[in-house]
C-alpha cells in the first residue's frame, strides 16, 4: 500500500483537528493504491498462507443493521450472490487491514485483525449521513460550510458511487480508539476495485480532560502563527499529513 499525495486531503484532515469545548475532534482522510510492491508482496504471501486470496470470509453486520433491509445485508460485493452473512475475499480484507498499519504506524499493529472486526455498509447515503451527523454534533454550523468540500473531494479521489464502503469495529482490546477519554470514533473505507485504491477517512472525538490529541492541535496553531509571520514572500506548499493519530 502506498500514500497518494493529495493537497485537498491534507487541507481537509487540518481543519477536521479542531478542539470544542469539551472534546477534541481528531479527523484523517487518506488516500492509498491498492497496487502491491516489495513488502507488501512478501506480506500478502504471508497472509495467504492462511488460505486462499479468492476464498470468502464472513463480516461481521454493518451498524447500520436496523435500517438496512434483507437482501441488502445478504448481498456479498465479492461473489454477486446472497449469502446468509456478508462477505469478502481475503485479498481484500488485506488490502483493509494493510490500509489501516500504513495510516496508524508506528502506534498500532493490525496484523491479527480478522473479518469479523469488518463490516461491509449497506450504501453510501447511510455512511454519509451517519458522518455528516456526527461532525455536526461535535462541530455545529462550521461543518456546514465543509460538508460539500468534504464529500466532493472524496468522491473526485474515487468516485463514490463505484466504491464499496467498509468500516472497522474492533473490540475494545484491539481498539486504538478505546483509550482512556475516547468519546466516539468512526473507520470508513471507501474501496473502488477498478482504481485500485482506497480512501481511509478516520476521525474520533475524545475528551479534553485525557490530554489526547493537544500536541495535534498545538502544532496545528504553531504552524498558523508562522504562516502569519511569514505573509512576507510566503510561498504556497501543500500541506503537511495531519498526525492526528
Amino acid at each position: 500500500m502506498k500514500l497518494l499525495e493529495n493537497s485537498s486531503f491534507e487541507a481537509l484532515s487540518s481543519r477536521l483537528c479542531v478542539e470544542t469545548g469539551e472534546s477534541r475532534i481528531l479527523g484523517r482522510i487518506e488516500s492509498y493504491s491498492c497496487k502491491m510492491a516489495g513488502d507488501d508482496k512478501h506480506m500478502f504471501k504471508q497472509f495467504c498462507q492462511e488460505g486462499e486470496p479468492h476464498v470468502l470470509e464472513a463480516l461481521s453486520p454493518p451498524q447500520s443493521t436496523g435500517t438496512t433491509s434483507p437482501s441488502q445485508l445478504g448481498k456479498s460485493s465479492e461473489d454477486g450472490e446472497n449469502p446468509l452473512s456478508d462477505k469478502v475475499c481475503r485479498k481484500t480484507l488485506f488490502y483493509l487491514i494493510t490500509t489501516l498499519n500504513e495510516s496508524f504506524r508506528p502506534d498500532y499493529d493490525f496484523s491479527a485483525a480478522r473479518a469479523h472486526e469488518f463490516s461491509r455498509e449497506p450504501s453510501l447515503n447511510w455512511v454519509a449521513n451517519a458522518v455528516n451527523s456526527s461532525l455536526f454534533s461535535a462541530v455545529g454550523e462550521e461543518f456546514n460550510s465543509l460538508r460539500p468540500e468534504l464529500w466532493n473531494a472524496i468522491d473526485q479521489e474515487i468516485n463514490l458511487p463505484s466504491c464499496d464502503i467498509y468500516s472497522y469495529n474492533p473490540d475494545l482490546d484491539s481498539d486504538p480508539f478505546g483509550e482512556e477519554g475516547s468519546l466516539w470514533s468512526f473507520n470508513y473505507f471507501f474501496y473502488n476495485k477498478k482504481l485500485k485504491r482506497i480512501v481511509f477517512f478516520t476521525c474520533r472525538s475524545v475528551s479534553v480532560l485525557s490530554g489526547y490529541g493537544r500536541g495535534c492541535l498545538d502544532n496545528e496553531l504553531d504552524m498558523e502563527l508562522e504562516d502569519e509571520e511569514e505573509m512576507d514572500g510566503f510561498t504556497e506548499e501543500g500541506c503537511p499529513r495531519a498526525l492526528c493519530v
